[in-house]
């Protein structure tokens, strides 16, 4: 049986803060390219049992890749619905207020 080995990715946030991401599934539609992310850590006492899911719109640009967050509210929702639809065997999704 293979280990599982995590992708993980770094992002910079506008201040120049670095936090550990790890890549659960990406997908390419009509509209762009996607990725979906969970915070990640090391320390398994660090993990919320509870992470938000993050969905980030992928742009590049010349050789320089760019996660993006989805202005659209209409884009969101649709793309956010194909993630749970594709990672619905691993993850248990709640609805927010």
């Amino acid at each position: 049986m293979e280990e599982y080995t995590p992708e993980i990715i770094s992002i910079l946030d506008e201040d120049g803060n670095e936090y550990d991401f790890e890549l659960l599934d990406k997908i390419e539609t009509e509209t762009g390219k996607y990725a979906a992310l969970v915070p990640f850590s090391d320390d398994d006492e660090d993990i919320e049992e509870d992470s938000e899911l993050i969905i980030l719109k992928v742009i590049e640009e010349d050789e320089n890749i760019f996660l993006e967050p989805i202005e659209d509210d209409n884009e969101f929702n649709e793309i956010g619905e194909l993630f749970e639809e594709r990672l619905s065997d691993l993850f248990l999704f709640s609805e927010e207020d």
